[in-house]
Order: C-alpha cells, then structure tokens, then sequence
C-alpha cells in the first residue's frame, strides 16, 4: 500500500498498528537474519509480504537470453562506490554497515501525487522480471548483468506527472557516519545525484533493479534500489535511491558538476565520443580470458534501435 498524506486519509483506511508492526517485524527479522551473507533472499522476504517469489521470473522485453551472463562473484567484488572508497574491492567490504532497513523513497516535483513511500509497499505494485543487459562503465570495461527488477517508466506514470516534467532526478543516499567519503566530500559532493530526460525515464529499456542472479541486489551493487539505463555509462545508473524528483529543468547531476569536459548529461554509450584522457573506441570485458580481444563498442551500447530515435536531432558529441 502506498502511504498517503496525513488529510488524504479515511479512518476507515488507518492499518490497525498492531498489524503494521507486524509486518515489519517479519521483515526486518528475515534482513537481519539474511543480509550478513550480503545476499539477502528475496523469495523470503517477499512471501512474507505478499507470498511473491522470485523463480522462474518472466523475461523483460528488451531482456537479451543469448548474452553470457559476467561470474556473479566478479561484478559483486567489482564495483564504484566511491561514498566508501575509491578502490574496488574495499567499497564491497565496506558497504556491508549500508544501513538499508527499513527503507523508503520520497517522491516530489511536477506530479499529481507526491509522498514518501516504504520501498516494500512499492514493491508490491510492480511485477518484477528478469533483465539481462550490457553494462558499460566509463572507464572502458563492460560486463553482462541478470538484473531483477521493474519498470522504471510504469512506476514514474503512477505519480501522475505533470506536462510541465521535463526530466527525473534521483538522489542516493546520504550516511556520512557509514560512509568515509562523504565525511569530507571527498572526489565529489555528496549526496550522488542523477538526472534523466523524462522520455528516457519513461523508455521500456530504463528499470529499477532490486536484485540480480535472482537474488536480493548486493549492497555494494546499490541494494535496495538501484537505477539501470544500459545505453548509458554505468554512472548514469546511481545506487541506493532515496529521493525522485520531477522537474522543469535539467538539474546538474554529481560528475557534471565535478567535471563537465568529461562527464555530459547525457552519458550516452558513444564509441566515437573519447573521454579527454583514453579511448571508447574498444571495451575490456570482465571475466574474459587474458588472450580475450577488447570488445568493439557499440553506440548505445547496442541498444541503438531501441534508443537512437530519442536523439535524432541532437549532436552526440556536443551533446555528450
């Protein structure tokens, strides 16, 4: 159930308490049971919510079965995090204290329908699915993800934007007392923020993961909530939301602020477009043997034909 303003309210639709509690005891007990493996499983903790499991989920239309998943054990120890650390491996370990129970989102801006919502009453709307993509990060490797998630698009529509939402902004979480980084705001400032245009929010390829390889998403991989837009450099794809907006106009996200020669708003995967200090010409894939060729990128990291229409009239390497 989504959670409603204070005068929207009848009484005849308060919860009993009790019964609430309840309901939070059992989850957070199956977390607390659950999470130290990092891997928390999401058939338990959604059957206690809505008797929902995760097998055997249904594929997402843009879903690619013939990509070769990358080794789970690889991406999970293979992560930015820069709230934590700037070394790969260290931002896995220390994003375990990641406080992420319970969790909620607030959603504001250009809508009909604003509140703060407890992520597993979202959750219980949406129909999770099984999306296998590329992902390509800036700095020039790449790797295949099985996420496990949802529409991004289907969850936007049900806070009833306004037509004056223009773009989508999304905040990630902001825990200085866990996270090292963000005590002193080191390499950027913090909170991370994100912005999408809307149409790119609202494109079928742009998903919440909430898991990956059927499992509960790892902290260090942006559990509980993580967005994923596969045509786009992965630091497009900001972790642990807390926070959406709909706005009027583009907001200037985290590495455009830091950095504006190097990181565009758009972000687009664009092999023809070199960052200022190496190549996008080719990908190193991960997992692949020391023999293995680089990978030729592809524009838009091959979601061109799905995604190219979007930017039809726009200059790729000015509007990077």
């Amino acid at each position: 159930m989504i959670i409603k303003t204070k005068n929207e309210i009848l009484a005849s639709e308060i919860t009993d308490p009790s019964i609430f509690k309840e309901r939070r005891k059992i989850i957070k007990a199956l977390f607390a049971t659950l999470v130290s493996s990092s891997v928390i499983s999401p058939n338990r903790v959604l059957a206690a919510n809505n008797n929902s499991v995760w097998n055997n989920l249904s594929k997402g239309d843009f879903s690619n079965n013939k990509l070769t998943p990358t080794p789970a054990e690889l991406i999970k120890n293979y992560t930015n995090y820069y709230e934590f650390s700037f070394n790969k491996k260290d931002s896995t370990e220390l994003a375990q204290h990641l406080k992420i129970d319970p969790w909620s989102i607030e959603v504001t801006g250009e809508i009909e329908k604003p509140g703060t919502f407890y992520l597993e009453d979202i959750l219980r709307q949406q129909v999770l699915q099984e999306f296998i993509y590329r992902f390509r990060c800036v700095e020039a490797w790449s790797m295949v993800v099985p996420w496990v998630g949802f529409s991004l698009g289907n969850l936007l529509k049900t806070f009833k934007p306004l037509s004056s939402a223009y773009f989508v902004k999304f905040t990630s979480v902001h825990q200085p007392e866990i996270m090292p980084k963000q005590q002193n705001n080191a390499m950027l400032e913090w909170p991370y923020v994100e912005s999408l245009r809307i149409d790119e929010a609202m494109h079928p390829l742009s998903i919440f993961a909430v898991g990956m390889y059927g499992n509960t998403l790892p902290k260090q991989n942006g559990a509980p909530l993580r967005l994923v837009v596969p045509w786009k450099y992965g630091f497009k794809s900001i972790k642990a939301i807390v926070k959406i907006e709909f706005l009027k106009r583009p907001p200037i996200s985290s590495w455009s602020k830091s950095a504006p020669g190097e990181y565009g708003f758009y972000a687009n995967v664009n092999p023809e477009v070199p960052h200022p200090r190496w190549s996008q010409n080719s990908e190193r894939q991960l997992g692949s043997g020391l023999f293995t060729p680089r990978r030729q990128t592809e524009l838009f990291n091959g979601y061109g034909e799905q995604v190219a229409s979007m930017y039809s009239n726009m200059d790729l390497r000015h509007f990077f």
